[in-house]
């Protein structure tokens, strides 16, 4: 499977984000990451500010490139 932007692991992984904030990260196995994204999207949804880290989580899991 090919790797980095537009590589069809990173396009399920935006899929997952879609879904669930912090999902894709937690697929492309970064699991610091899939915490800090689905805590700030459920603590920002409160103040109907979690569509922000909802989008950022979907950019993120689709522009990852991992390192060699």
């Amino acid at each position: 499977m090919s790797e980095g932007q537009g590589s069809s692991g990173n396009v399920l992984a935006a899929i997952c984000s879609f879904f669930i904030p912090g999902l894709g990260q937690l697929v492309q196995g970064r699991l610091l990451m899939a915490i800090v994204m689905f805590v700030l999207a459920a603590a920002l949804w409160i103040v109907w500010l979690g569509w922000l880290i909802h989008l950022w989580s979907i950019l993120d899991a689709a522009l990852y490139k991992p390192r060699r």
